[in-house]
């Protein structure tokens, strides 16, 4: 009686040249001049490259179900289809100055996942599946992760078929325009895990050489506008000493948000990335400075620590020019640990397949935040060349790319069976 030999798990790696074939193909749909991507949602183009992963889905004998906000589930099936399925996935809309690897790579590599499995006649106890989300980018529609944010009933369906673009097109009428309201109600689809496969999106990786990110969790964020009111007055009769001088108090500030960060280590963030200065003449002492703020860090403890500290700052400041400052927050999103499981299954695997890793955290946010609310979640992050992303000339190495998918295979199949 012939037999046919079992595989040896342990050897099982993914075909990289077709993934990065893949990711090319997919990168010619909204291609631009300088090499990268403008693929936003929702668009004639957006439809181009989901039929395009569809296909390649289908072709792979995956089934297909797209829910009612436009999210894509490809399933392959399991021995046990009872079991939820453990599922990987990303996004395939861009920024207008996109690039070919942000949250597509996500996507394709769980492709290549089911594509490597195919070859090698592998079955797993519970299904596996690949999704794509709707809108993670937010660069068209707001609230961006809007396809993932639906699912795990962040908010409604209905806030987000009313949001609108520029030119007041709503998400419902594109995703009827473009044939991707699916018949399933968001979040009705089991989630067993989740994994997400990205480019880091910064310079930490790159900085190591290192190639795998073991990712711990996403950074807790807070978003303030601050406003300092002096007096505006004529830049040459007014003494120093008689000055209300808005912006030289609000540039002090600027550099304690700095120093916040540094004294909140080793994921402090603190930025101020948008300025408005009033009258804004150059011969007018500034009356009033309105600036942004934005501080982050691992855990919503230390984000409140750090809150706490640049309200103190405000209040000192305040105290010895005089001047009002006012700190108004005005958005927040919760730091996000992964599943402890989840973050050792991929640590595992990278170690197992001898690719040099270390712990990470994401600054940006991703679609694996909502699903780290609805079961055990966790990221893989490989290096982008010099940190860079949502531009044209975001890059990744191709060893790099073949490495986190390599990874990625190990892990699902660890939480599959």
């Amino acid at each position: 009686m012939d037999t046919i030999a079992r595989p040896d798990i342990g050897t099982l790696r993914v075909n990289g040249e077709r993934l990065w074939a893949s990711l090319m193909e997919l990168a010619q749909i909204g291609k631009t001049d300088k090499g990268g991507v403008c693929r936003l949602a929702l668009t004639e183009l957006d439809r181009q490259g989901r039929d395009l992963v569809l296909r390649w889905a289908r072709e792979a004998g995956m089934t297909v179900t797209v829910d009612k906000i436009g999210n894509g589930f490809m399933r392959r099936p399991g021995r046990n289809n009872a079991l939820p399925p453990v599922v990987t996935g990303s996004h395939i809309d861009t920024q207008p100055t996109g690039g070919k690897f942000d949250g597509n790579y996500g996507v394709l590599a769980g492709l290549e996942v089911v594509r490597t499995l195919n070859d090698h006649g592998i079955a797993t106890e519970a299904p596996i599946e690949v999704a794509f989300w709707t809108n993670e980018e937010g660069s068209r529609f707001v609230p961006v992760m809007m396809g993932s944010g639906v699912f795990a009933k962040a908010f409604t369906l209905e806030h987000a078929y009313a949001a609108t673009d520029t030119e007041g097109k709503s998400v419902k009428a594109e995703l009827e325009r473009i044939g991707y309201i699916g018949p399933e109600e968001p979040g009705a689809h089991p989630i067993g895990s989740y994994f997400e496969t990205h480019i880091e999106q910064g310079p930490v990786l790159e900085d190591h050489d290192v190639t795998i990110g073991v990712v711990t969790g996403v950074l807790g964020i807070k978003w303030y506008d601050c406003t300092v009111t002096g007096m505006e007055a004529h830049a040459g009769p007014t003494p120093m000493a008689l000055r209300k001088d808005a912006l030289q108090v609000a540039t002090r500030l600027m550099q304690d948000v700095v120093a916040v960060a540094h004294r909140h280590p080793p994921h402090g963030r603190g930025t101020v990335g948008m300025v408005q200065v009033h009258p804004n003449s150059r011969n007018v002492i500034p009356g009033r400075v309105k600036f942004s703020i934005d501080l982050r860090n691992a855990s919503d403890a230390l984000v409140e620590a750090m809150d706490a500290d640049i309200r103190a700052c405000a209040a000192r400041h305040s105290a010895e020019s005089g001047l009002p400052i006012q700190i108004e927050l005005v958005s927040h999103y919760p730091a996000q640990p992964f599943h402890a499981d989840c973050v050792q299954a991929v640590a595992r695997a990278a170690e197992k397949l001898g690719y040099s890793n270390m712990p990470a955290v994401s600054g940006a946010g991703h679609d694996a935040v909502y699903m780290a609310r609805l079961a055990p979640a966790g990221m893989i992050f490989i290096p982008c060349k010099d940190g860079i992303s949502h531009n044209e000339i975001e890059d990744a190495k191709p060893e790099h790319i073949t490495a986190g998918c390599n990874v990625l295979l190990h892990a699902m199949l660890e939480r599959a069976g």
